[in-house]
């Protein structure tokens, strides 16, 4: 028989044990649970792991294709060489179809397509007549719209910005035209900017050589870093717009466009010439003369109150009290330009008529300037002397507004015997006068001569005498070689119909002074500035 102890302690075993029970299967539950999500976790990276090893399989399996069919090409380089011909063909090809596609755009912008043939360049005129003012060109091979044909022999045309009238028998029109238009279409720079310099090099600081106007066109050679290469050296790229087009015409040049060739320009301020001198001194070496009214680009200012000035050819020392600068300059600078015929080629045959089947009665140098009096289709009509006028080739000239430039001279010096002193002085003389006016039948070194009374009236200073024309002037003394002339020989020029009708007196240094025309008065030439006719030596040393 159990006790009460017994039964108490049975009890208290029961309970333990249960306990005991519930806490091993809390514990196996826990168990199975992380067993599960381990199982989970297991069959996750066996997912990922299978199909990280499919994807190295298969590129490897594609590399092993890619190197076969390289080993394969590598194996075959006549392959590659066709394979990069006909791709650069095929480039080509479509390219040429480009082109040709932006040349027609081209030349179908034009309803009534004009094509100016001619050497040189086309007069455009304000009305239909020869006689009407001249408003811009159209250089050989420019396209214009033809506007209106009604009025016989003339073209009403616009090109490049320009209205005007230009003569129809040098012009091609209809399908001929556009034949012709489509050679020439070509890159080119079109001027966006009222006038922009073109530049000797590709750089800002390389001479300037010319001026292009706005809407101007120029073909392009060639585009190197920032700068576009036309035909006669180099614009700025960021002033020009770059496309296909024909060449258009050309405003007539400004007056205002002479400031272009100057950065600081220097007008000289006396009446007659300015000395150049090789140092800032009044010892200096006497270089060159600058002309009344004669540019300069001025260089710099020294202490001493000269300014180095670069004029022309010529740079040297001025006295600044002799020169213009600023707004002053540039008012001057307005009033004195003239337009002139600039020779761009050695030796240019002067004709009597604007014709090449008209006789060649003199030829002018390289660089000389004149007067121009009338533009007509293809020839300049210019100023030689007074009552002296010729006819040139357009192609052969520059025609622009210009200002006199300095004049290359070196005075003569003092020699010992007496006829070489005689020479010196008669030159050095007759230098006194330069600037001073040129007066028909005159004889007065101040107030005005003509060629012959210029050099009657230096001569006669000296005791020697001359007749007042230069046809008899031609007859005295004896006849000299170019190659052996000197100081104070005269040399004669002779008109279109082989008159000697100008004369002046030799100087040295290649160089004549005469009384040449109402225009230029008193002034220093080139001694073949166009061909003498005879060479005396008046003084019979």
């Amino acid at each position: 028989m159990e006790n009460k102890s017994d039964k108490s302690d049975k009890k208290d075993y029961i309970v333990h044990l249960n306990k005991a029970r519930k806490k091993r299967n809390k514990n196996d539950f826990e168990r199975y649970i992380i067993l599960a999500a381990i199982a989970v976790v297991v069959i996750v990276i066996l997912l990922f792991a299978g199909k990280a090893i499919a994807k190295r399989v298969s590129a490897g399996a594609e590399k092993t294709t890619a190197a076969t069919e390289t080993e394969s090409q590598a194996e075959d380089p006549g392959q590659l060489k066709i394979a990069a011909k006909e791709a650069e063909e095929s480039e080509a090809e479509a390219q040429a179809k480009k082109t040709e596609e932006e040349k027609k755009v081209v030349v179908d912008s034009y309803k009534n397509l004009g094509i100016v043939q001619v050497s040189g360049y086309l007069n455009v005129r304000k009305e239909p007549n020869t006689s009407a003012d001249i408003v811009g060109k159209l250089m050989g091979d420019s396209a214009c719209e033809i506007l209106d044909s009604t009025q016989e022999g003339w073209y009403k045309i616009s090109s490049g910005g320009i209205e005007g009238y230009i003569d129809s028998q040098y012009v091609l029109t209809g399908d001929e035209a556009k034949t012709k238009a489509y050679e020439l279409v070509a890159l080119r720079a079109i001027v966006q900017v009222d006038n922009l310099n073109i530049r000797k090099e590709a750089n800002t600081t390389s001479d300037v050589v010319g001026q292009g106007l706005i809407n101007e066109r120029y073909e392009v050679v060639d585009q190197v870093d920032g700068w576009v290469q036309i035909p006669s050296g180099y614009m700025s790229a960021d002033y020009v717009k770059l496309e296909y087009a024909l060449n258009e015409a050309r405003k007539l040049d400004l007056k205002a466009m002479i400031f272009n060739m100057y950065k600081n320009i220097g007008i000289s301020d006396v009446d007659n010439y300015l000395n150049v001198r090789e140092e800032p001194s009044e010892e200096g070496k006497v270089i060159a003369k600058m002309p009344s009214k004669a540019a300069g680009n001025i260089l710099e200012t020294t202490d001493n109150g000269w300014y180095k000035i670069q004029s022309g050819k010529i740079t040297g020392y001025v006295k600044s009290d002799y020169i213009l600068t600023g707004q002053a300059a540039k008012d001057e600078a307005l009033k004195v330009a003239e337009l002139m015929a600039i020779v761009n080629t050695d030796m240019l045959n002067a004709r009597s008529e604007p014709s090449t089947e008209s006789k060649i009665w003199t030829q002018i140098s390289n660089n000389e300037k004149y007067p121009v009096l009338k533009q007509i289709d293809g020839w300049v009509e210019i100023e030689l002397e007074e009552d002296s006028n010729a006819y040139v080739a357009s192609d052969y000239v520059d025609v622009r507004y210009a200002l006199p430039e300095a004049i290359k001279f070196s005075p003569l010096e003092e020699k010992a015997n007496a006829a070489a002193s005689l020479r010196t002085q008669i030159v050095n003389y007759a230098l006194q006068f330069l600037g001073n006016p040129y007066v028909w039948g005159g004889t007065s070194l101040t107030k005005g001569a003509d060629c012959s009374g210029f050099t009657l009236s230096v001569f006669g200073h000296f005791g020697i005498s001359l007749p007042h024309y230069s046809g008899s002037q031609a007859n005295m003394g004896k006849a000299v070689k170019s190659s052996e002339m000197r100081p104070g020989d005269l040399v004669f020029y002779a008109n279109s119909k082989g008159t000697i009708n100008h004369v002046g007196i030799y100087i040295g240094n290649g160089q004549i002074v005469n009384a040449a025309s109402r225009r230029s008065g008193i002034k220093i030439s080139t001694w073949n500035y166009r061909t003498p006719v005879r060479i005396r030596n008046i003084l019979g040393d």
